[in-house]
C-alpha cells in the first residue's frame, strides 16, 4: 500500500518531464523564427482579417 504513492508521484514526475521538454522545444522553434517562414513584420500588419 505504501508503494502505490510512489508509483502515482513517479507518474505525476514522468509526465511533467514530457511536457517541460515538449515546451522547451516549442520556445526553442519560437525563438528561431523558423514558423514565419519568411514573413515580414509589415507583411502581417497588412493582413489584418
Amino acid at each position: 500500500m505504501d508503494n502505490q504513492i510512489f508509483y502515482i508521484l513517479g507518474g505525476l514526475l514522468v509526465i511533467y518531464f514530457l511536457i517541460a521538454i515538449y515546451n522547451k522545444r516549442q520556445s526553442k522553434r519560437r525563438k528561431t523564427r523558423s514558423f514565419m517562414e519568411g514573413r515580414r513584420l509589415r507583411d502581417r500588419r497588412d493582413r489584418k482579417d
